[in-house]
């Protein structure tokens, strides 16, 4: 199996050439382009609205009034970077999502826990968060070199009967657990940051991101153990703002200093 070496060689240099930066500074494995991310993004986004049924005007131009303050407040550069669109959907789900491109989507149920529009920016600028930091771009990266690593290791290692299946199957096991729901976790609490600061920057108040999230917890039910789960607990979540909150509350005054007071009316 002289060929491992330089297969491992190979893929390690493919790392190291496609280390990008996140907003926050941390080092990140960006393997795809991001044009046929967001080209995805866009189809992705035309299905979701011809497939699923839309909220009415009045509920669409209150979120959409959210959105522009927020993508209004970013760097030209960023606003022109991404087709920024947003839709609510009708679904009971508290739920919000956002695709590679800028687009992005919530559920009116999110709006029983979202109540004013300042928690509302909150779910908008965690959700622009994502977008920012390509955390799709870097989803796929981490999927795509896990399985290639797994792959790898199957064929030097000479898995292939019943038993190397079993083994293969509690590597899998372990990567998911180890590797790709961590790193999920990751993005979401990495959102979480960027977010609050982009809804500061616009004007909205920081401190609602927290009483979303004790909204959300109240309106809770059975969940996974944190390290099983996708997502930070809501108590990691709110601790994690918490800890990010002077320097928001900071932005947030110098956002309302030179006059951004976003209204909103919700419907």
């Amino acid at each position: 199996m002289r060929w491992f070496p330089l297969l491992a060689v190979g893929v390690l240099s493919l790392a190291l050439t496609a280390c990008a930066t996140s907003p926050t500074g941390r080092q990140q494995l960006t393997l795809v382009s991001d044009a046929q991310l967001n080209e995805m993004g866009a189809q992705a986004f035309d299905q979701y609205q011809q497939d699923l049924p839309q909220a009415g005007a009045a509920v669409q131009r209150y979120a959409q009034c959210v959105a522009e303050a927020i993508v209004g407040a970013l760097p030209a550069e960023q606003q022109r970077a991404q087709d920024w669109q947003i839709r609510v959907f009708e679904s009971e789900q508290a739920n919000a999502f956002a695709l590679p491109g800028g687009y992005m989507g919530i559920n009116t149920g999110l709006l029983s826990v979202a109540r004013t529009q300042d928690q509302l920016a909150a779910v908008v600028g965690h959700e622009i968060g994502h977008v920012l930091a390509r955390h799709a771009n870097e989803r796929v990266s981490t999927q795509t070199a896990t399985q290639l690593g797994l792959s790898v290791l199957s064929s030097v290692s000479g898995m292939q009967g019943p038993g190397g299946q079993q083994m293969m199957g509690a590597l899998g096991l372990g990567a998911q657990y180890g590797v790709l729901l961590p790193f999920s976790r990751r993005h979401e609490s990495e959102a979480d940051v960027i977010g609050l600061n982009l809804m500061a920057d616009a004007g909205f108040d920081p401190r609602a991101s927290v009483a979303l999230w004790e909204n959300m917890e109240a309106a809770g039910g059975a969940r996974p153990p944190a390290w099983m789960s996708t997502h930070p607990s809501q108590g990691q979540r709110m601790a994690g703002l918490q800890a990010n909150m002077p320097e928001a509350t900071a932005r947030f005054e110098r956002a309302r200093q030179a006059g951004r007071t976003p209204n909103c009316p919700r419907p």
